[in-house]
């Protein structure tokens, strides 16, 4: 039994050897398919980290300008409660 090689029996019909290779194929295309999504993603990843940084610069410079006029404006009321008799 182990000198006997492997071949392919004629009882095989050749339409499931043709769907195993259809199917071989429809796989290939499907992860490359997949593959390129990946890679599409990943490039707008960064471009999202990109942008999402540059919206967290904005936050944080609105926020020391709201700072600011808060304080401002508490300064005002402070002078025009000195002023008021």
């Amino acid at each position: 039994m182990a000198n006997e090689q492997w071949h392919l029996s004629k009882s095989v019909p050749l339409s499931i050897i043709f769907a195993v290779v259809v199917q071989t194929a429809t796989l290939v295309w499907f992860i490359a398919g997949l593959n390129a999504n990946i890679e599409t993603n990943s490039k707008d990843l960064i471009r999202h980290e990109t942008r999402i940084s540059s919206l967290e610069q904005v936050v944080q410079t609105q926020a020391v300008m709201l700072a600011r006029m808060d304080e401002n404006i508490s300064a005002i009321r402070k002078h025009l409660e000195r002023i008021q008799p």
